[in-house]
């Protein structure tokens, strides 16, 4: 459902939050921003957005609310599904590629759940973009963190993925 700002201007409270949830599964962000209304441009709602974020995200409840609103990606049948047409322009065709990939997308998924074991959280990162390989690469890099520094940097992943949902629920992506 793609909204101009006006009309999500206009929504009722109820709607608005439903919407925003679908941005963002914190409901303290979604009933923030629906108080918030209206904003008087696409800008203005961003930075309401990221300025609400930023209160949200010193409460862990509120960031592990927003983490499960997203699948994990722990399944290689799922993954396979979700990297089957991505073609990275810089890759090279060579042959053995695909049971390159499916070692990726194995570890990709091994990497995933030992993420959360590790943090009691899923991995979250702004996928929009990446390959399998540069998100294996991604988790790889963060795993040995600590739970805190896990919980802000995917505190600032969540913000990134919220503000990509913001412009697509209001035609702007």
């Amino acid at each position: 459902m793609s909204l101009t700002l006006a009309q999500f201007n206009n929504l009722s409270q109820e709607v608005a939050i439903a919407q925003l949830l679908i941005c963002c599964t914190s409901s303290v962000w979604a009933n923030k921003i629906a108080n918030a209304r209206p904003f008087a441009d696409f800008d203005a709602l961003l930075a309401n957005s990221d300025a609400i974020w930023d209160e949200v995200q010193t409460n862990e409840a509120n960031l592990l609310e927003a983490f499960d609103g997203h699948p994990q990606i722990g399944n290689v049948a799922s993954l396979k599904e979700k990297y089957r047409n991505t073609q990275d322009s810089a890759a090279h065709e060579q042959s053995g590629a695909n049971d390159a990939a499916d070692d990726v997308l194995e570890a990709l998924a091994k990497g995933n759940q030992d993420y959360l074991d590790k943090f009691g959280f899923i991995f979250i990162v702004f996928a929009t973009g990446k390959s399998a390989q540069q998100m294996l690469d991604l988790l790889l890099a963060r795993l040995p963190n600590d739970r805190a520094t896990e919980l802000a940097n995917a505190a600032a992943e969540q913000n990134k993925i919220t503000r990509l949902r913001l412009s697509k629920l209001l035609g702007n992506a």
